[in-house]
C-alpha cells in the first residue's frame, strides 16, 4: 500500500487556522480517493472529511462543516485540509486515509499515515 505522510499540525489558540497536507510516497494520489480522519484521546477515530479522486465532490462531518475545507493539489500530489476557527475540542491526532470505495463511505478507507497533533488551546 501506499505509505502516506501528513505534516502541518502544531499549537494554536482557539479561533486560529492550520493547514494540515498528506502526500502519498511513491505513487501518484490522483489514484485514490482520499480523507482525514482524527482522534482524540479516549474516543474513537472520527472520519471528519473526504475528496473523490476527481476533487470534485466532498463530505465533511457535522463537527467540522463550515470551518474545514479539504482540497487536493495534482500538481503538487498532496491532499490538504484547511481548518480555520479551531476550538479546543478540535485537539486530536489527524490522519489521512485513502480508500478503495467511495469518498463518503468511512468503512472503505483501509490506508492511513501515522498522524499528526492539532493542539487547541483555550
Amino acid at each position: 500500500q501506499v505509505q502516506l505522510v501528513e505534516s502541518g499540525g502544531g499549537l494554536v489558540q482557539a479561533g486560529g487556522s492550520l493547514r494540515l497536507s498528506c502526500a502519498p510516497s511513491g505513487r501518484t494520489s490522483s489514484l485514490y480517493t482520499m480523507g482525514w480522519f482524527r482522534q482524540a484521546p479516549g474516543q474513537e477515530r472520527e472520519f471528519i472529511a473526504g475528496i473523490d479522486v476527481a476533487g470534485a465532490l466532498t463530505y465533511y462531518a457535522h463537527s467540522v462543516k463550515g470551518r474545514f475545507t479539504i482540497s487536493r493539489d495534482y500538481n503538487k500530489n498532496t491532499m490538504y485540509l484547511q481548518m480555520n476557527s479551531l476550538k479546543p475540542e478540535d485537539t486530536a491526532v489527524y490522519y489521512c486515509a485513502t480508500s478503495g470505495g467511495p469518498y463518503y463511505w468511512r468503512e472503505q478507507y483501509d490506508n492511513w499515515g501515522r498522524g499528526t497533533q492539532v493542539t487547541v488551546s483555550s
